[in-house]
């Protein structure tokens, strides 16, 4: 028997495995309240589709622009802030820096980087273990916890200890949804590579591989309503022309960013052991349409292409579906089309139903993606985030609890990303109470009340925290503008929804600041004030290789945001404390000091990073 193998075994509060963004989000909330974590990832960079190994961007319920009110806040928010400040110049690397800093300097939180669960254990419905190799250091591990999110996206780890899952499409029978099929059927949206060109300023040749396969024009353009359909002769990623002239950077032909219908879904009757033929034959397809970008003559189009080399190939395809755990609520497109507001809302979604063809790329009359967009949002429950059958196990990201529908709207990154910090801050809870998942739902309402607090958003849902002496505070200000009245800042909604601002906005800033006054309804002993400001979600933060996604954002980070304030805490009309902040370049600021005896607090702006007003939208005090 072989003995030489190196083996360690650990426990947690919590165990997280993937480290895509839900997983991420997951593992840094539960930590932030109190778990010991650990994340257990098989990538050497974290992010998952939103990496440098996949390139995918961040998109959310904003629907990329058409309802930017609604864009994800909270933990996903704060980190696209991080990478905005440091990475001007949409750096992928740097945006992989921003995440390995957010796991490394996080208390309570343990990463295990190119590590592969291989196999876990269960016993009573009742996960006991799972066993990890580590790749770079040939380490094996046992890890056990009382609690498990399964953030892998296939549902690995559901599948590993016989959680139930779906595959496929429900029948419009079982459903009653709309665009479901009359038959069930096992059809999935299938995997994208991606691929990034520059112009060189001179001619670049380019000689296809051997394992190329051709694409012609015939095959690529729409054969419905005679337009263009797979679109690889400019930079939109969408099929209206107008969006095109507003957000393109450049007048070449040639696009240097793409292309998500670049998509198979495999041959097999389960995608996911089909995943590296598929992989194998999208590299093919991928330099093939290249070849027919660089050297196809059909006389059809010109591609414009002659000073354009390939920079960037993806070498691993992202993916949008494969299993879905089954919680004890399957969220459908019923509820996506219906604006559903669950009692047990702990996410929102706001992404069209975005059902790409099954065959993808091959299938090639018709549209790659029929995108049902709608105006709105729709919550996600908190029983679709936990397996019906599993006691101990979350889910987050991709493998929720959804009908295939439901995923279409579900799988985008940003709802991804809020619902694994949702995840983590609920696992939290179980860890206070001694609970499982299901067990959690008598205290639903101090999770959504944490997710609030924490700079998410619920439709539906305001700020009713009873510890929170802000909400009985009487607010005012040196000055204001008629529709920036003091109070709004315990509206209890710590975002503009449309007319509605919900915050105190200052009429300019004079010389010296303009101050923003807290007077509590009684003296109380203060130690953490929150402060949420303005960053105007109509200009997108993210990280992107788009040029016409580029082309929206601005330099810097937003120009909105309060950089320069000071807050004082007074007693009988004394200074009993005073912090002072420079630089700023948060949307949410959580301020801890030593428990401070106080009446009074003044939070004086002296500088934004641009604007004229200072925006506040919510002032907490704990």
């Amino acid at each position: 028997m072989i003995t030489n193998k190196r083996y360690e075994e650990h426990s947690y509060d919590l165990i997280v495995v993937g480290g895509g963004m839900s997983g991420l989000c997951a593992a840094i909330a539960a930590a932030k309240h109190g778990s010991h974590v650990a994340l257990i990832h098989a990538r050497p960079v974290l992010g998952g589709n939103a990496s440098s190994e996949i390139r995918i961007h961040i998109s959310g319920a904003d629907q990329s622009l058409k309802q930017p009110d609604y864009a994800e806040g909270g933990l996903l928010y704060e980190l696209m802030l991080e990478n905005k400040k440091a990475n001007p110049n949409f750096c992928y690397s740097i945006w992989d820096m921003v995440l390995f800093d957010a796991v490394k300097k996080q208390k309570n939180l343990e990463v295990y980087f190119n590590t592969v669960m291989y196999d876990a254990e269960a016993e009573n419905d009742t996960i006991t273990a799972i066993y990890c190799v580590q790749e770079t250091t040939e380490m094996r591990f046992k890890l056990t916890a009382p609690l498990f999110v399964d953030a892998t996206g296939n549902g690995t780890l559901g599948y590993y200890v016989g959680a139930e899952f779906r595959q496929g499409s429900e029948s419009r029978h079982e459903t009653g949804e709309p665009h479901a099929p009359e038959e069930a059927n096992n059809e999935r949206m299938g995997n994208t590579i991606l691929l990034r060109a520059v112009d060189m300023g001179h001619p670049v040749k380019f000689t296809p591989p051997a394992f190329a396969k051709p694409l012609t024009e015939e095959m690529l353009k729409k054969r419905i309503h005679c337009a263009k359909m797979r679109d690889h002769i400019d930079v939109s990623e969408s099929p209206d022309p107008e969006e095109y002239k507003r957000t393109s950077m450049t007048s070449s032909a040639c696009n240097d960013y793409g292309y998500w219908w670049l998509e198979l879904m495999g041959d097999g009757e389960d995608i996911i052991p089909d995943y590296e033929k598929i992989r194998d034959d999208l590299m093919g397809y991928c330099y093939g349409l290249w070849d027919h970008i660089k050297n196809g003559n059909e006389g059809l189009h010109d591609h414009e292409s002659e000073n354009f080399a390939l920079t960037w190939v993806g070498a691993l395809p992202g993916m949008r579906e494969s299993r879905r755990l089954m919680g004890d609520y399957m969220l459908s497109e019923c509820d996506v089309l219906e604006h559903r507001v669950f009692d047990d809302a702990i996410c929102y979604g706001g992404w069209c139903v975005d059902l790409h063809a099954p065959h993808g790329l091959l299938d090639f009359d018709r549209l790659p993606s029929d995108c049902n967009f709608y105006r709105g949002v729709y919550t996600i429950p908190y029983r679709s985030y936990y397996s019906r059958n599993i006691k101990n196990l979350f889910m987050a990201g991709r493998d929720i609890s959804t009908t295939k529908l439901g995923l279409a709207s579900t799988r985008i990154i940003g709802c991804c990303a809020i619902g694994g910090e949702a995840v983590g801050i609920a696992a939290a809870l179980c860890k206070k109470y001694g609970c499982n998942p299901r067990e959690l739902m008598p205290h639903i309402g101090e999770l959504q009340q944490l997710i609030l607090k924490d700079d998410g958003y619920l439709p539906g849902y305001v700020n009713e925290d009873p510890a929170d002496h802000a909400r009985r505070a009487t607010f005012t200000a040196t000055s204001a503008k008629a529709n920036g009245a003091p109070a709004q800042v315990k509206s209890g909604i710590s975002r503009k929804i449309g007319e509605e601002t919900n915050a105190w906005i200052s009429d300019g800033i004079a010389e010296g600041g303009e101050v923003l006054t807290m007077k509590l309804d009684a003296p109380q002993t203060l130690s953490q004030l929150r402060l949420t400001f303005y960053s105007d979600f109509a200009y997108p933060i993210r990280v992107t290789m788009a040029p016409n996604r580029q082309k929206q954002q601005r330099d810097g980070v937003p120009a909105e945001l309060v950089r320069d304030y000071t807050v004082v805490l007074k007693k009988d009309g004394k200074i009993v404390r005073e912090i002072e902040i420079k630089d700023n370049y948060q949307r949410h600021n959580v301020l801890d000091f030593e428990p401070t005896a106080c009446d009074t607090a003044e939070i004086r702006v002296t500088a934004t990073c641009g604007i004229e007003d200072a925006w506040i939208y919510e002032v907490r005090a704990y």
